[in-house]
């Protein structure tokens, strides 16, 4: 993959909370960037206000440049499952012991 300028808009991001109180953003890797079936929809920590940094990740671990992901803005797609268990709250009876 190769990095690229990043165009986030405020209103792109998904409202959802990450675990140290920050927002996160629906992200999915464009077309020819990998092939269809690895093009899930990732959440990715919204870095703080500035400059994009040239990599970001995943709460899979998976590395994502900027410019080869779209920024969705609503829930579409098949979701990335990583993502969702990382994102998902802990405790008794919750999704995230589900594993």
């Amino acid at each position: 993959m190769r990095g690229h300028e990043a165009v986030m808009t405020r209103s792109a991001y998904l409202s959802a909370m990450g675990e140290n109180g920050g927002m996160l953003a629906l992200v999915r890797l464009r077309r020819g960037v990998v092939g269809e079936s690895r093009r899930v929809c990732h959440l990715i920590p919204v870095p703080a206000a500035g400059a994009v940094p040239a990599q970001l990740t995943a709460l899979c671990g998976e590395a994502i440049f900027p410019g080869d992901a779209e920024v969705l803005d609503g829930l579409r797609g098949m979701p990335c499952h990583r993502c969702l268990m990382e994102s998902a709250p802990a405790g008794p009876g919750l999704l995230a012991n589900a594993g």
